[in-house]
């Protein structure tokens, strides 16, 4: 366990937390966080590989996981995301909605139709009806976060909203520029992402809703 881990308390211990697209990136920082603290974490993701590998990292780091293949699109697999769930833990106390489609497009008005689908379809539609269909089984003060650069606001869940993140996927040239538009001259990491979904998931945060946390770096943002 590095120094880092140490430093994290215990506050989901006996709570079970579902977060969607979860085997990299922010996904997976966030279920690990929420693991070691003590949650039993459901991770997906479209791969059954992608799930396969995230689930013996987690295992190996002590965290009681569940891995389920879930396209958020997919109404089948999202009802399987949350029976299983529940067929395993018996209740679902946290759910962390992070699927969504990032469209690489400079102007918005010359965005496809297409694309404009899709948005709607896996950061809009799937959100709202994973968490319809969640909703039978959450406990009394359960939490519900929503991690999105573009997700639209709701005033009964909070919602972290990222600004450009240090990932894979994020070439070095893009990485500067990216850098040098944010107060604090660097990039956020999944680790921060996942700081501040935890906090917005725990009891700390119990008297926080409908509002927007935004972690950009001091970069201008608006919603």
């Amino acid at each position: 366990m590095s120094k880092e881990e140490m430093k994290i308390g215990r506050r989901f211990e006996g709570k079970v937390a579902i977060v969607t697209a979860s085997t990299q990136g922010i996904g997976f920082s966030i279920a690990e966080r929420l693991g070691l603290e003590g949650a039993a974490v459901v991770v997906s993701s479209r791969k059954q590989k992608n799930v396969d590998e995230a689930v013996e990292k987690l295992k190996n780091k002590g965290i009681q996981v569940l891995g389920v293949v879930c396209q958020v699109s997919n109404a089948q697999q999202r009802k399987d995301l949350i029976n299983k769930t529940v067929e395993k833990y018996g209740k679902i106390d946290v759910v962390v909605s992070n699927a969504a489609a990032n469209p690489t497009v400079s102007l918005l008005l010359e965005t496809p139709e297409s694309v404009l689908d899709k948005v709607w379809e896996i950061n809009v539609k799937a959100s709202v009806l994973l968490l319809q269909e969640a909703a039978p089984y959450l406990q009394k003060g359960s939490s519900v976060v929503l991690i999105s650069s573009i997700m639209g606001y709701h005033p009964q869940i909070a919602m972290a909203m990222y600004g450009i993140t240090k990932t894979a996927l994020l070439g070095l040239t893009k990485r500067k520029t990216a850098e040098e538009s944010t107060l604090l001259g660097k990039l956020g990491t999944p680790g921060d992402m996942a700081a501040a979904a935890s906090f917005l998931a725990s009891d700390d945060a119990s008297y926080i809703t409908g509002e927007t946390l935004v972690m950009a770096g001091g970069a201008p943002s608006r919603l």
